[in-house]
């Protein structure tokens, strides 16, 4: 059994870890719908915070603001899973393709791919079906109509779906993806 070594650092070395340049930002690799989901969390967070407000210093909470607080949080996670889909971010795991012969694992990410696709139409399906049961509805504590949340999801949905054709196109005419090759998709820093 080996032992591990630590290689011991002083606190003026640990400093200057910090003095490095911080990546600049790159605007084109992000597209309308990540956008769209940083002003649904901006307005999640105000809510929360008017709740925090009212509830702790005001002692008299406005009951709206953890109604739009958690619609706007389905709408974060929905519309920043097509950001992940776009840019293959999502859990997977890659290991096995790591010990599968080359031809086996594209046909198995393929397949992947594929799947993923059926899934996101599937789920347009479902949320089309959903977003009409509950047509009529209203939120409890303002007077909108609940299936403004449900049609974002929907809206997510299709996102997903196409962003997940493009992903699969992109794998197909590069000749592997994610699954196969993690060290090509990771970006350089600095």
């Amino acid at each position: 059994m080996s032992q591990e070594i630590h290689t011991q650092i002083t606190a003026e070395e640990i400093g200057h870890e910090f003095e490095g340049h911080a990546p600049t930002a790159n605007v084109s690799d992000y597209a309308v719908e990540d956008w769209i989901t940083l002003i649904v969390f901006w307005l999640m967070a105000g809510c929360v915070f008017l709740q925090f407000f009212t509830r702790y210093v005001l002692n008299d909470s406005y009951a709206w603001t953890e109604e739009i607080a958690i619609n706007c949080l389905i709408g974060v996670v929905f519309l920043g899973s097509v950001m992940c889909v776009r840019t293959s971010r999502h859990i997977q795991v890659d290991v096995f393709y790591h010990y599968m012969p080359a031809g086996l694992a594209r046909v198995l990410a393929t397949f992947v791919d594929i799947v993923r696709i059926c899934f996101f139409a599937y789920g347009c399906h479902l949320m089309w079906r959903y977003v009409d049961i509950v047509a009529d509805e209203q939120m409890v504590t303002i007077d909108l109509p609940r299936n403004i949340v449900f049609y974002a999801v929907l809206v997510a949905f299709a996102l997903m779906l196409i962003r997940a054709v493009v992903v699969f196109i992109a794998n197909m005419r590069r000749g592997y993806s994610v699954l196969e090759r993690p060290e090509e998709f990771q970006t350089v820093e600095g």
